[in-house]
C-alpha cells in the first residue's frame, strides 16, 4: 500500500524550520538493553550531515541517562552519525535548569554519572541515596543495576521530609535493538509517589521544560522548532505542548497504527518511515 502523500503545509513548515530537536534511541540508533552496541537506522547519519550542510542547528535529546552528554555524543560518532560533541541534551541538563530556578541545592541522585555530571557542572551538590541523608530535592533517573531496597527507603524518607521528587523520564519503555525495555525512572517514580503521595515532577521529555532547555541551547525559538522521534507517548506530545512541529519516524516504538486513535490534534504534523525520508521532504 503506497504512502500518503504528506501535508503540502506540513512540509512547506518543515522547511522553513530554524532548528531540529532530534531523538536518540529508535531515530537516530539503536542498541542493546544496556545501551550498548549502538547502530545508526536508516538515514541518520545522511540526516545530521544535511543539516550540517544547510547549517541549520540542531541538538540530540535523549531521556536516557545511563551516559553523560558528552558520552552520548561519542557513542552516537562511533555508530557513524557525525554529531557534534556539544549535540546531545539530557533530562539531567534540563533538570540543572530546573533546580536552580527553584532554588534547590542539595539533590539526592538516584543514578549514576549520567546523572551527576551535569547537576554538578551546573553548581549544584549531588548527593548518594542514603538513608538519613537531608535534600532538596530527590531526582530519578537510569538506576537499573545498582537499584537497591535501601536506596528506594532513602529517596521515600527524603520527599517524606519535604524534598520535591523529579523523574528523568516517565515513559515505561524504550526503544532497543532486542525490543522494548523497560525503564528505570518511572518504577522508581511508582514506588515513592504510591508510599509517600509525592507529585512526580518530569524533567526529561515531554516536559515542556525538556523542550525550553533545547531551544535555548540552540537559540532558536520554541515555535521555530521541528521535534523528530519514534515514542508516540513523548516527542510528539512534547511538540503540541511547545507549538513546534510535530515529526514521528517508525524506526522504534511507533509504527503506522500509532497515531490511528489520537484527537487530529494532538497527531504528528507528518509521519515518515525514517530520517531518510524526511531528509528527501526537506529537500525535494
Amino acid at each position: 500500500m503506497p504512502e500518503p502523500r504528506p501535508d503540502a503545509a506540513a512540509v512547506a513548515r518543515l522547511r522553513a524550520t530554524r532548528g531540529f530537536v532530534l531523538d536518540m534511541d529508535g531515530t537516530l540508533v539503536l542498541g542493546d538493553r544496556e545501551n550498548r552496541g549502538l547502530r545508526a537506522l536508516p538515514g541518520a547519519a545522511g540526516f545530521v550531515e544535511l543539516l550540517a550542510a544547510r547549517g541549520t542547528p540542531f541538538c540530540v535529546f535523549t531521556n536516557g541517562t545511563a551516559k553523560t552528554p558528552p558520552e552520548c555524543a561519542h557513542a552516537l560518532q562511533e555508530a557513524g552519525v557525525p554529531v557534534p560533541d556539544d549535540a546531545v541534551l539530557t533530562p539531567a541538563v534540563a533538570a540543572a535548569d530546573v533546580l536552580r530556578r527553584r532554588g534547590h541545592r542539595r539533590v539526592m541522585v538516584l543514578g549514576g554519572k549520567g546523572l551527576t555530571a551535569p547537576l554538578e557542572a551546573a553548581g549544584l551538590e549531588t548527593l548518594p541515596p542514603l538513608r538519613g541523608t537531608s535534600a532538596d530535592a530527590v531526582l530519578a533517573g537510569w538506576y537499573r543495576d545498582e537499584l537497591t531496597f535501601a536506596a528506594l527507603e532513602a529517596a521515600c524518607a527524603a520527599v517524606s521530609a519535604g524534598a520535591r521528587f523529579y523523574s528523568a523520564s516517565q515513559s515505561a519503555f524504550f526503544a532497543t535493538a532486542e525490543g522494548r525495555t523497560l525503564g528505570s525512572s518511572r518504577v522508581i517514580s511508582a514506588v515513592v509517589r504510591d508510599l509517600t503521595g509525592a507529585r512526580v515532577t518530569v524533567v526529561g521529555k515531554p516536559a515542556l521544560p525538556a523542550l525550553r532547555t533545547a531551544a535555548r541551547h540552540l537559540g532558536v525559538a520554541v515555535t521555530d522548532l521541528a521535534v523528530v522521534g519514534d515514542d508516540p507517548t513523548l516527542e510528539v506530545p512534547m511538540a503540541h505542548r511547545g507549538r513546534a512541529l510535530a515529526v514521528a519516524v517508525r524506526t522504534g516504538l511507533g509504527d503506522a497504527d500509532a497515531y490511528r486513535d489520537v484527537p487530529a490534534d494532538r497527531r504528528p504534523h507528518l509521519d515518515v518511515a525514517d530520517l531518510g525520508t524526511l531528509a528527501s521532504l526537506l529537500v525535494d
